[in-house]
């Protein structure tokens, strides 16, 4: 899954403490800093490395699938039953995060949810059917929503904007790692459960990193003494469907990450099965992708105060259909392969940029409530569009993914300038 989780780290200027408070569970103001720094340095490296764990089988899916259908005897279409099983799991533990954290301090929490995550990706390498496999994926759903809530909780409270940017950029090292770890496996004779345990051993020493400072963490902050909340109340569901620009707003989110999430699962199979590209190509241009995307949100952190959010969006949209379209024409396989790139860079500063400008958009008293239903429609679009992109495939062939992907891109800008004459942002 993708982090999703904080609103202003690619905006310093804006990610205030106010703001970054708002997205921790329970959190109503930023602690003070911890006493102990070199408890702080051992915590926050164990947080990076927790999200490179968290963004490593995101990155191995995408590679692996053909060799897992195979395995399996399954449809191109298959894939969507594990997307969504695994985004059920991450729906279940990411909503209830704050419940846990109530219960048990962030170390904790973490140690469970990576043995989780390990022990689901150990179910995918040793499981003898499909649909052994796809309930691990359940379990995998879990664990991850958990590692991703918990995560930003902690990095959101007690570290700055700065830290969380880094944060999450290990998120897009292990989505870039991951399909050449993949690659790598497949390149050397090994069959695919091999990358996956390769993976799950990392998860299990992880948890067992976390086990062992659980001590160490800070208490939840919904357990340590802060000053009085001082937002206003949250609004309700129902006044927060009213306003057409909550209803825009949640369709750019699942549109949008459903683009970025079906051009990571399936470019490495239009490549290898439609295009008879070779595996290692094809798992270093699947890399590429994903290094694109996370160049572009290094990029956009300083871009973003020189350039109106509005015609960043629409350059961004335009670079998504630009690429999709040279990835449909594929006049030459580099033609293709550059179009994917692009598709990566271009995506790179929607999420963050539509989270940020949220309360501009639909106004401070609906923030909170606005930016969950979001979170839930991005997480929703990245299962659902992919796994209807693999209906598609199965029956009129993996080609039909670029076209798909600009004609959505195409939707997501129609959209995007729907919201911009609803809101009042202009």
């Amino acid at each position: 899954m993708y982090s999703r989780l904080s609103v202003g780290w690619w905006f310093p200027e804006r990610a205030t403490d106010k703001n970054l408070s708002r997205l921790t569970v329970g959190c109503t103001s930023k602690p003070n800093s911890m006493s102990k720094p070199r408890a702080g340095f051992l915590l926050i490296a164990l947080a990076y490395a927790g999200f490179i764990s968290l963004g490593m089988p995101d990155g191995l899916l995408g590679v692996a699938w053909p060799s897992m259908r195979a395995s399996f005897g399954l449809p191109v279409g298959a894939l969507g039953s594990l997307l969504i099983f695994s985004t059920i799991g991450y729906l279940i533990s990411s909503s209830t995060s704050g419940w846990l954290l109530e219960r048990m301090n962030i170390g904790k929490l973490l140690a469970l949810s990576c043995l989780a995550t390990s022990s689901s990706l150990f179910g995918y390498a040793f499981a003898p059917a499909w649909w052994i496999l796809v309930s691990f994926g359940l379990l995998s759903g879990l664990g991850a929503g958990a590692i991703d809530a918990g995560l930003n909780t902690y990095v959101a409270t007690y570290h700055s904007a700065r830290t969380v940017n880094w944060l999450h950029a290990c998120y897009g090292i292990a989505t870039t790692g991951g399909p050449a770890l993949m690659t790598a496996v497949l390149a050397s004779g090994r069959a695919w459960q091999f990358g996956y345990a390769a993976v799950a051993a990392g998860q299990l020493a992880l948890a067992l990193c976390f086990g062992l400072t659980r001590r160490l963490w800070p208490k939840t902050t919904a357990q340590t003494e802060q000053q009085p909340l001082t937002d206003p109340p949250a609004i309700s569901n129902s006044k927060v469907w009213r306003l057409p620009a909550v209803w825009l707003s949640v369709a750019i989110f699942f549109v949008y990450c459903g683009i970025e999430a079906a051009a990571g699962a399936w470019s490495y199979s239009l490549f290898t099965e439609a295009r008879g590209v070779s595996m290692t190509t094809a798992g270093s241009w699947a890399s590429v992708y994903w290094g694109c995307f996370t160049a572009g949100r290094v990029i956009s952190g300083f871009i973003t105060h020189r350039i109106s959010t509005r015609l960043l969006l629409r350059f961004s949209i335009a670079g998504i259909a630009i690429g999709a379209a040279m990835l449909w024409l594929n006049l030459t396989s580099l033609f293709g392969f550059i179009g994917l790139a692009l598709m990566g860079l271009a995506c790179a500063p929607i999420f963050p940029t539509m989270i940020a400008t949220t309360p501009e958009r639909i106004g401070e008293k609906h923030f909170a409530t606005a930016i969950g239903l979001q979170i839930s429609a991005a997480v929703l679009g990245q299962s659902l569009l992919p796994s209807f992109i693999g209906v598609l495939a199965g029956k009129f062939g993996l080609e039909v993914l670029a076209p798909v992907l600009l004609i959505v891109a195409l939707l997501l800008l129609l959209l995007t300038e729907a919201l911009y004459l609803s809101s009042r942002t202009k």
